[in-house]
């Protein structure tokens, strides 16, 4: 069983797997751990991570990067309308109102959506891990930022899905690096001790997250989390474009933004210099050679400069810090220690500001590139059954405060009730009661747009069917589980009719319930013991439900009875009900099944693209190799009238780079076939010419050892004795054949010149040295018989065989 984590970054993402010595960061067919967040589009197929990276600029129009930011939003949405004008390639609206992609892919104009092209780079990371793992890969976790809405979150699943990917669990980046940190930490205090909180930081390339973590031993929870998604390490690359743009049009006259190819080297350009300069203050050149019209164009930025340049960005740098703190009610004093990643946490001007509001050193005990994927593998770790881990929880928080609101039955208009407050436990389950004769709606909505990084706060609409009264005509009790499961999504899991049946209606007073509206409104019961186990989908046995509350639905009436009845003896009945889900953005099964299979027929297209070319590099490689060779080694094994396989070369070559540029893999093979018939006796006579020595030397040696033996047997040798004289005979006839044939081989090959055929083949030699063998061997080995010693002697023999024994030390094997 695989165990798997995905870092799937902005810009690069990192595959982390569990083995049996600990987690460990993979690196692709590259050998780089880092692979590009990139897919390029061509004629024939795709090309995804570091091949896609190369495609940048000579491919600019088809290949996409920085595709993550437009996970589960509409293609009207002002963020996407706001960098649809900054994109090198075409963004088109999807028929479900989402962002596509439009590229040029297979000779056809093509959208595909933004779950297509992540699954694209899933599959391309999955190969990463199956490779380095030699099995296949299915179970998975993968990272999303902290700051991710519902629809982003189930914009990934899809996409992980189509990938053919099981993701058990989308953990928040911030989250995987606090497991990372805290799982191998032996020092932590007992759960009944006061606990330690870490903040940790990660400022990456396209947004900057900050978390509280309260750690204890075996455990995490995440106390808050603050995020600016608008600031990262682009942000800076695009305040350093911009300055050279301006530059370059006073100093020579261009605009850059006008070519795409000349900004994208920019953008690469000027990312190279910003890693530069937070390594060195001085001045730093920045020279692009044929940058437009074939001009040379040159500048030069230092740290100082570019700190000035930027100094709107570093003062947003606090903000989440300072907001982190508020949420939490702590003190700076209360903060253990201040843990930086991401790659972006390497500008000095960043770092500088962090360690001076938290008044403290920070730490870098973290791997900053790897900690996401490591934390995720360590995630997978633990809720995959095929590894033994430490046990250690973890508990995440909701990031926004999630409300739902319905048509109330009590009185007319909208009610409402905040379900999970800001920062609260995730994974986790409520149980809400309502009162209705008939079905009802619900909609989970973010009540706090201002701060949702997100245009839409609603998250979707949630129906609960075939609610009937009861049979003596009162609202119906309606028990609704809303669940933040643990991928950090929200969902109507269950709802159940209390089915109410009497027996009697005279035998005892009856205790109604008053439907106070007041008092109704803040009621709320938390019945742990009973709901505990109702609070793991069946699905999802991972899931941890560390508590569950159930609370009446404010302004919903319970009953019209009056106050003093007859109680009668009540049979209650649980029915399930139905519920249709209709979240925002959510891609339609046929649709997501669709994708799936399209996925199948593009990764078959690459394959086959791929046995292709590699059946044309094949070619490419017989003609220059075989080429080289008959001018070198093979030259004195070619025969005049082969001048047919030069000719054969040199067409073949002229043919690939005209007519052969673009063939079906099956005329490659056939091309190579062609050179093989004619090449193939030339490398089978080199061969034959450098082992036929050796053959003939094993031969001379083994006829030899026989020859020597014939000899000892005619001196009376004592070892020889117990032969036949008609067995020594017949291995002396043997040995003088196998000579006699040895030497006119060796004769008449010598005769022969090395560019015809030999007379005599290796294998012939190797079969005539088995033949001597078998016929030989039997004879020369032949053993003593054995000859026995009289009885009275045996027992003297035996005892001193047995004292021998006795006498023998152990051997030490420690």
């Amino acid at each position: 069983m695989s165990v798997v984590g995905f870092d799937v970054g902005f810009m690069n993402c990192y595959v982390a797997v569990a083995r049996a010595g600990g987690i460990e960061t993979v690196a692709n067919e590259y050998s780089d751990r880092s692979t590009p967040a990139c897919v390029s589009f061509g004629a024939r197929n795709r090309s995804i991570g570091a091949a896609a990276k190369s495609q940048v600029v000579t491919n600019c129009k088809n290949t996409v990067q920085g595709f993550k930011r437009f996970h589960g939003r509409a293609f009207s949405d002002p963020f996407v309308q706001r960098l649809k004008n900054s994109l090198v390639y075409d963004i088109a609206q999807m028929p479900s109102g989402t962002t596509g992609i439009k590229v040029m892919y297979l000779e056809e104009e093509k959208v595909f959506s933004i779950e297509q092209v992540t699954a694209m780079l899933l599959t391309k990371l999955k190969e990463t891990a199956e490779s380095a793992l030699k099995k296949p890969v299915a179970d998975c976790v993968v990272s999303v930022p902290s700051y991710y809405s519902d629809a982003e979150r189930r914009s990934v699943l899809d996409a992980a899905q189509i990938a053919g990917l099981n993701c058990l669990r989308l953990m928040n980046e911030t989250t995987a690096v606090a497991l990372a940190y805290g799982i191998y930490k032996q020092d932590l205090p007992a759960p009944e001790e006061k606990a330690r909180n870490v903040v940790f930081v990660d400022v990456g390339h396209s947004g900057y997250q900050t978390s509280v973590c309260a750690f204890n031993k075996g455990k995490l929870k995440i106390l808050s989390t603050a995020s600016d998604p608008e600031l990262g390490g682009k942000d800076f690359d695009e305040a350093l474009v911009k300055h050279f743009c301006e530059e370059f049009g006073n100093k020579y006259k261009l605009d850059v933004k006008s070519k795409p190819r000349a900004l994208v080297r920019l953008y690469q350009e000027c990312e190279k210099l910003k890693k530069l300069m937070s390594a060195n203050s001085s001045d730093l050149p920045l020279n692009i050679e044929c940058f437009m019209n074939d001009i040379d164009v040159s500048g030069k930025m230092n740290r100082g400069q570019f700190e000035d340049m930027c100094a709107d960005l570093l003062a947003r740098v606090e903000a989440p810090l300072q907001s982190l703190l508020e949420n939490t009610k702590l003190k700076k004093e209360d903060i253990y220690a201040v843990e930086i990643v991401g790659g972006a946490s390497r500008i000095p001007a960043v770092k500088e500001r962090i360690s001076k509001f938290f008044g403290k050193e920070l730490s870098t005990t973290l791997n900053a590139d790897e900690a996401v994927a490591r934390g995720c593998a360590l995630q997978c770790a633990i809720l995959s059954p095929a590894f033994k881990v430490r046990e250690f929880s973890t508990t995440d928080v909701v990031p926004y405060p999630i409300s739902l609101k319905w048509q109330s039955a009590a009185e007319e208009g909208l009610s409402d009730c905040e379900v999970f407050p800001r920062n609260h436990a995730a994974p986790f389950s409520k149980v809400l009661t309502f009162y209705r004769k008939e079905p009802f709606s619900l909609e989970a909505y973010y009540n706090c747009p201002n701060e949702l990084p997100y245009p839409d706060p609603t998250i979707g609409q949630f129906f609960i069917q075939k609610v009937v009264p009861q049979a003596s005509g009162e609202s119906s009790k309606v028990k609704v589980k809303v669940r933040v499961n643990i991928h950090g999504i929200f969902s109507v899991s269950s709802a159940s009719l209390v089915e109410v049946h009497k027996t009697d209606e005279t035998e005892e007073p009856m205790e109604t319930e008053q439907a106070n509206d007041k008092d109704e409104q803040n009621k709320m019961q938390t019945d742990q013991d009973e709901q505990q186990n109702q609070g793991d989908s069946p699905k999802e046995p991972e899931e941890k439900t560390p508590e569950n509350e159930e609370m009446e639905a404010k302004g919903e009436k319970k009953s019209d009875q009056p106050p003093q009845a007859k109680k009668p003896k009540v049979k209650t009945k649980m029915l399930e009900l139905p519920i249709e889900n209709s979240p925002q953005w959510q891609l339609a099964v046929d649709m997501l099944n669709l994708f799936v299979e399209n996925e199948g027929k593009m990764i078959m297209q690459d394959r086959l693209e791929k046995e292709r070319n590699d059946a044309k590099n094949n070619v490419e490689e017989y003609v220059y190799d075989m080429r080289d060779k008959l001018h070198g080694m093979l030259e004195k094994f070619v025969s005049e009238s082969v001048n047919a396989l030069s000719i054969k070369l040199e067409d073949t070559e002229n043919w690939l780079y005209e007519d052969g540029e673009d063939q079906p893999k099956q005329m490659y093979i056939d091309k190579l076939a062609e050179l093989k018939k004619l090449g193939q006796p030339i490398m089978e006579r080199y061969t034959e010419a450098e082992e036929r020595p050796k053959a003939f030397e094993e031969m001379g040696r083994q006829i030899q050892q026989y020859m020597k033996f014939v000899e000892a047997y005619k001196m009376k040798d004592e070892q020889y004795d117990h032969l036949d004289e008609a067995d020594v005979t017949k291995v002396d006839k043997l040995t003088c054949d196998a000579m006699i044939w040895m030497n006119s081989a060796m004769g008449q090959q010598s005769k022969m010149s090395l560019s015809v055929d030999p007379s005599v083949k290796v294998k012939d030699i190797q079969a005539k040295i088995r033949e001597l063998f078998s016929a030989c061997n039997p004879i020369v080995t032949k053993p003593k018989p054995k000859v026995e010693l009289p009885k009275e002697e045996a027992p003297a023999e035996q005892n001193g065989a047995a004292e021998t024994t006795e006498n023998k030390p152990e051997m030490d094997l420690d």
